[in-house]
């Protein structure tokens, strides 16, 4: 019997481009934030349409970014005579180079060998002379004397965690849908969606409630109902409904949708209004490095509890021991927990300091 794919199929060729004008709309109302959203959009298009879509997609979308930036964004432009930190910028290349490069292929030949020792300690010399070089510097590449602010450093700190535990979400999720419980990729996609969705609508619902009663109890919130959704995946394995995996799905979604608003409105109410530009930059930083180390950490855990499951070294998904997976996948969202219990403990305790302190109503 002659089978045809999604990708073959002449209904679908026919419609491509609708489907792809469909995927636009949904990545573009998905900004708020897209790297979540990117697993699943990945798998609509994937189910859909060729692999080589994954790419075109991002011309109408960066296109549409544009046009929208020119017509919506400030036309001032704001120029400055302060010189380039070239010297803290070099460091701070070669510290990201060098600690990432350690961290990934690491993840290969194994963290003791020579070469990655080395890149380790090359990272570390290199964070500690960028410090002293930034607290010296005039014109900072990274000023580092926000820091100072309490309120400001706990809430970059918590999306950093926050970000980390994210994407051991990301990585883990379509290796569970897909490899373990055998689902195609676009309904997988459809699954990982739910996150982005509720997030989208919570998000600006949070946002509004937060300007009344202020950030430090929603980003507490949140953070909880982040933990417990660590704790649903930690338990679901190969025989679980997929509702009671996607209702944790939503449940994570509704977290973040409660905390980033809020905990951003933290980060750039806590700074002058001359360092807003810099804040926010520091924000985004978090939000990146978050990204970065959560792919890394995830992948590490990962690999590392199957190879102690299997006995042997294990660098991908293994189709013949799906139980392998699970009980790495449990350990790496215990790992996961961990990072969201430092971030929601840190928040608790900002919320006491603010409860006792703030002025009688």
């Amino acid at each position: 019997m002659k089978t045809m794919s999604f990708a073959t199929d002449p209904q679908i060729q026919k419609h491509r481009w609708w489907i792809l004008v469909a995927v636009c709309l949904f990545t573009f109302m998905s900004t708020l934030d897209g790297s979540i959203a990117g697993p699943g959009i990945g798998g609509l298009i994937l189910a859909n349409l060729s692999w080589g879509y994954i790419f075109w997609i991002n011309v109408p979308v960066g296109i549409l970014a544009m046009i929208l930036g020119a017509m919506i964004l400030p036309k001032d432009v704001t120029t400055t005579q302060q010189p380039l930190d070239k010297t803290g910028s070099g460091l701070f290349a070669v510290l990201m180079v060098a600690l990432f490069a350690g961290v990934f292929i690491g993840q290969q030949i194994g963290f003791l060998q020579p070469v990655i020792l080395a890149l380790f300690a090359v990272a570390i010399v290199t964070l500690i002379i960028f410090v002293r070089v930034e607290l010296r510097h005039e014109n900072p590449l990274l000023a580092l004397q926000l820091f100072k602010n309490a309120r400001f450093s706990i809430s970059v700190l918590c999306a950093l965690l926050i970000f980390i535990a994210n994407f051991f979400f990301n990585v883990i999720a379509p290796f569970y849908l897909e490899n373990a419980r055998g689902l195609a990729a676009n309904y997988a996609g459809y699954a990982l969606m739910v996150f982005p969705i509720v997030q989208v609508v919570v998000a600006p619902i949070a946002g509004t409630i937060s300007d009344k009663i202020g950030p430090e109890l929603l980003t507490f919130v949140g953070l909880v109902l982040i933990s417990i959704s660590q704790v649903g995946y930690m338990v679901v394995g190969l025989a679980t409904p997929l509702w009671f995996f996607l209702l944790f799905v939503g449940l994570v979604g509704f977290g973040n949708g409660i905390f980033m608003a809020p905990n951003n409105s933290i980060v750039m109410s806590s700074v002058a209004v001359k360092d807003l530009g810099v804040a926010g930059g520091i924000n985004a930083l978090a939000r990146e490095l978050g990204m970065i180390v959560g792919i890394s950490v995830a992948t590490t855990v990962l690999y590392s509890a199957m190879s102690q499951s299997a006995g042997y070294k294990v660098t991908s998904y293994l189709p013949a021991h799906p139980e392998i997976f699970i009980d790495g996948m449990h350990i790496a969202f215990m790992v996961s927990l961990g990072i969201c219990l430092v971030a929601t403990v840190i928040t608790g305790g900002r919320l006491l300091k603010h409860r006792r302190t703030a002025p009688a109503k």
